[in-house]
This record gives structure tokens, sequence and C-alpha cells, in this order.
């Protein structure tokens, strides 16, 4: 596949110095849309005998380089903090909900069920179910559509949903022949045993396990898959460092402005209040073009620049029948719409969730790449985001993989991202989902569009793509 990916996509009208001009002409633009703050007149997705499900309000915590200021909590601590937040900015009585489920992946192993930690620590009724559930990057994602779910069936009708991520403090595990012995040994009943096991302990034994992100089924790391996703679709290293400083800068600029509405301040115990996102750092072209690669040396074009980088944060969502937000005094900010999962080749198409997820999405919404307004994908690395758009922009790849007859479209760039991304923001893998889609709510309601798309790529080639209509101004 790598060697007739290449062939083929460097025909892609894409060139490699869109993304500069892209960020240029995106700063410009955002200018030019907040003039028009009413939405577009198009047709609403509302159809008959379907229920409405809106989308009342979203925060998250500061997303922070791991390592920084939350090094000293635990992931349940971060929860808490953004369903604090929310209640907070919703003045939601504590015991309205109906259920609450949060997305993470590193689970802590002393709060498996974090949702439920959480949800009892930041003072919600205990009487409320509540369940984690985990889908690598997309987890919040699952976590917010499994709630659509239960809110369409008529079994709910609020929901709080919401993921977390802690890589600061990871759990390391003793290796697999030291924590058999250690098992043997709260087993054993004599003193002669206990000296036996104790006895057969050698050095080797005392190497721990370190987490990685990696594939369990090709033992890849998925910056290895960047690597080679980026060469098979000629994606160059210029390409993608010119991309990661448009991330910053949007996103830095987006800062300034205030227009990051979701991120709450937090009292960090023992530490100062937290207000913003730390990881965002415009840099030049030339700073970025010194970095050597970070997964495949020497000649491989991801660096840690261009990647998205290990980040603490929480976020969460208030999800309601929009029959109930109007009876409860809401004003909501979106509904959301159709939604699709989609899984391919981990091997191969390990980080092509959004080229596959966004033309299903549309076509099952019945809308074009034309109808939409805003779009927010998930910058795992600067690579896998040139790679989907190259891969949407393609005719053959459409009829090869994907058994259409055309191609879908890439996104104008005008459209794309234009508050940053995970590149810039931070990328805690429990929480990304749920800010794409507060920030696709937000933007819409910026810039005066109707329609939404928000796809991301996750582990074990996994995907998912969404769309939002703005909810009437």
């Amino acid at each position: 596949m790598a060697s007739m990916l290449r062939n083929t996509m460097r025909c892609s009208p894409i060139s490699p110095a869109w993304a500069v001009q892209c960020a240029t002409r995106s700063l410009s633009t955002t200018a030019q849309l907040q003039v028009h703050i009413q939405t577009k007149s198009k047709k609403s997705l509302s159809r008959p005998g379907v229920k409405n499900i809106v989308l009342v309000e979203g925060v998250r915590t500061p997303f922070l380089l791991s390592g920084t200021t939350y090094s000293d909590m635990m992931p349940h601590d971060l929860a808490r903090a953004a369903l604090q937040g929310l209640l907070n900015k919703t003045a939601l009585p504590k015991d309205a909900v109906d259920y609450i489920i949060y997305g993470t992946v590193i689970q802590e192993v002393k709060t498996s069920n974090i949702a439920r930690e959480a949800a009892l620590g930041s003072g919600f009724s205990d009487k409320i179910p509540a369940h984690t559930v985990t889908m690598a990057c997309i987890s919040s994602n699952q976590a917010m559509t499994t709630g659509v779910g239960l809110i369409a069936a008529g079994q709910c009708d609020t929901i709080v949903a919401g993921g977390v991520e802690f890589m600061s403090d990871v759990p390391i595990r003793h290796s697999r022949k030291m924590r058999k012995t250690m098992l043997s040994l709260s087993r054993a009943k004599t003193m002669g045993q206990r000296l036996g096991l104790l006895g057969s302990i050698r050095m080797s034994h005392l190497t721990p396990e370190l987490p990685a992100v990696a594939e369990f089924s090709t033992e890849e790391t998925m910056g290895h898959s960047a690597d080679r996703l980026a060469a098979a679709f000629g994606v160059t290293r210029l390409e993608q460092d010119e991309y990661a400083l448009r991330s910053h800068t949007l996103a830095k600029k987006a800062q300034d402005e205030g227009l990051l509405q979701d991120v709450i301040s937090f009292k960090v115990p023992g530490r100062d209040i937290v207000s913003k996102d730390n990881g965002i750092r415009p840099s030049s072209m030339e700073q970025l073009s010194k970095l050597k690669a970070a997964f495949i040396k020497p000649h491989g074009t991801v660096t840690a620049a261009n990647s998205s980088f290990l980040t603490d944060g929480a976020s969460a969502v208030l999800i309601m029948s929009e029959e109930k937000a109007l009876a409860m005094g809401y004003k909501p900010k979106a509904y959301l719409r159709d939604f699709v999962y989609v899984s391919q080749d981990p091997k191969d198409q390990l980080l092509l969730g959004p080229a596959y997820g966004t033309p299903a999405v549309l076509q099952r919404a019945g809308l074009t790449v034309n109808d939409i307004d805003v779009f927010e994908f998930h910058e795992a690395f600067a690579g896998q985001i040139m790679a989907n758009l190259k891969a949407m922009d393609s005719d053959w790849f459409a009829q090869t993989y994907m058994g259409r007859t055309s191609k879908v479209g890439a996104p104008p760039m005008e459209k794309f991202n234009l508050w940053g991304g995970s590149l810039s923001l931070g990328h805690p893998f429990g929480a990304t989902g749920c800010r794409l889609v507060t920030t696709v709510a937000h933007r819409l309601q910026k810039e005066g569009g109707q329609y939404g798309v928000v796809a991301a790529c996750a582990a074990g080639g996994l995907g998912h793509a969404m769309v939002i209509e703005a909810y009437p101004q």
C-alpha cells in the first residue's frame, strides 16, 4: 500500500507551502467571519419522530504539559475539577442528572471506575449511576455518544459526559516474573516457602514494564506509524513543520482573544490557580527545522514539535434532550446530529480515521464538504493531518479503499481548526473529544455557521466523526 499511495499522492493539489499560506489566510478570514454572527439559513437536520439532542455546555480544565503543575494530583482530581466547573457554569442541580459517563485511556488502578469516583467527589448525588469507557483517543467521544444513545432511547433526559487523562503519573508494572513471585509469596504458608521464593528473584526480575503509546497488535509506536503514513502520502518535513506552526499560531491568537471559552480556572491544591493551557508555543520555521527526527532516525520527518505532546487534563459536557433543556431554562449551544465510528487496518492505516469517518458521516447526514462551516479534526501529528487531507482529496483513495466513486474533498483551510488543535492546545487522550465538540459549538456561534464536523483518529485503527448543528440564535 505504501508505495502505491506514495506514487499517487504526489499528484495531490496540496502544495508544500500551503500551511503557512493557510495560516495567514485563516488569521485574516476569522475576523471577516465574525462580522456575520447570524446563523446561515440552511435546512435543519431535524427529523420527524427523532428526538433532538443538544449540547448545553462544555468545559475543560486547562490542558497542561505532563510533569508540570498537575503532577502531584490524581486523575479523578482533574475529572472532579471539570465536573465542578460544569456545575458552576450551568447552575445545574446536582440531583438533576440521570447518568454520568467518563472516558479515559491509561487507568489509575485505585480508581478503575473513574466516572463514579469523580462524580462522588464533585458532589453529584450518590443515586446517579456512572460508568467509565475506554476507546483510545476517542474515549470521550464514546462517552458522549453513549449518552446520546441513552437519550435517544428514552432512558435518560440529562447526561453528563467527559474524559480525563493524567500522564504525569502512569502505572508502571513489575515484570511478569516478579508479579508471579509476589503473588506466590502472598499465598505461601511456611517460612521455607517464602525464603525459597525470595531466593528465586533475579536482577532481571526487577526490570519494570513501562507503558508505551504503541499498538499491541503490531508492537509499533504511534509516532513510528505516523512517520510511515507521512512517507506513504508524500508529506514532507517542511509541510509538517508549517502545519505545526499554524496550529500554535492560531491557538495563541485564540487564547489571547479569549475565544477558548471552555477553559475554566482551577485552583491546584498547594499551588497557584491555573487558567490557561501551557503548551501553546509559537516558534519559527527556522527553530522547528533544527529538531531531529523523534521516531524513525535519522531520516524520519516526525519530530517533537510536529507531534502532540503528553498532556494532563479533563473535560465535561452537559447533554440533554431539547425538550428537557428548554423546560429547565437552558439555551442550548448546538444539536448533536449524526455520528459514525470506523475502523481499518492498524498497521498501514492506523491514523486515517478522519479520512474514513468524515465521508461516512456526511453521507448519513445528506451533506457535502461544501455544506460544512466548521471543521475540527484531532491533531495527533501534523503528518497525520496532512495525510488525511490528501486522502480525502484523492479519487484514487476513495475508489480503492472506500468503495466510493469519487473523493469527498478536503476541508477548506479557512474553516479548519482555526483556534488551534491538539498539537498546540494539548491532547489528554481521554478528554480531547469533548474539547472538539465544544469548540465546534463555540465556533459556529462566533462565525455564524450552521454545520460543523468533528473527526478523530485513535489507536487500533479506530476513528470517529460527528455532525453538529448550531442552535438557532
